[in-house]
């Protein structure tokens, strides 16, 4: 799912550093002092999940947990997954400094995209409904993040296209995977602490 420097155009990498800062910028907006140790809590998980990895192309398939990280976070995790993928790419060279930007936004947008959906719904929810909405947030976000790492690669030359179309393709297990595990995830916090999971607006008085 990470994408490394030099992969991408000059115009997708300026693009994704610019929207990536709009995200980070109103995220940060949308954390009070209470809620900072789940946006470390959540960072650390994707730090950790995201490690274990396999090359595909510039790319690679792995875990990521951004359906999880959206349903707790809303707009915070956009810096809760910057600062995972910084800490990746400095210590550990993997995906790159250049295209941050494009890794974030690929990674946090869907991850919010799907806290907007679920999160209302996830609220009412009761029983299977429960686990229900999980599988989706966590297999939605997967699914959505690997089209928008393969759209990134293609808009960067037609020589990427096969690549963009592998990199959705490998990631259709992990789909399946993050799904059962974001549903296990969910309904475990909504039965001992449903607090934990992020109101829709902001994470102010919700830690």
């Amino acid at each position: 799912m990470h994408i490394v420097d030099g992969a991408l155009s000059s115009e997708v990498v300026v693009a994704g550093a610019v929207f990536a800062v709009a995200g980070i910028g109103y995220g940060l907006r949308k954390i009070d002092i209470d809620a900072m140790p789940r946006v470390a809590m959540m960072s650390a998980v994707f730090f950790v999940a995201s490690l274990i990895h396999v090359p595909v192309g510039p790319s690679s398939a792995h875990l990521i947990v951004n359906g999880l990280a959206g349903l707790m976070l809303g707009w915070a995790v956009f810096p809760a997954i910057f600062i995972g993928l910084l800490l990746q790419a400095v210590f550990f060279g993997f995906g790159g400094i250049t295209v941050l930007g494009v890794n974030t936004i690929n990674i946090a947008l869907p991850a919010v995209l799907m806290w907007w959906l679920v999160s209302p719904f996830l609220t009412r929810a009761e029983g299977k409904s429960i686990l229900l909405a999980g599988f989706v947030a966590g297999s939605g976000a997967i699914a959505l993040s690997s089209i928008m790492v393969g759209l990134s690669l293609a808009a960067s030359g037609q020589e990427f296209v096969p690549t963009a179309k592998l990199v959705v393709m490998s990631h259709i297990p992990v789909m399946v995977v993050e799904g059962i595990l974001t549903a296990a995830a969910v309904h475990l916090v909504k039965k001992v602490r449903p607090v934990m999971l992020a109101p829709v607006g902001s994470l102010r008085n919700a830690a």
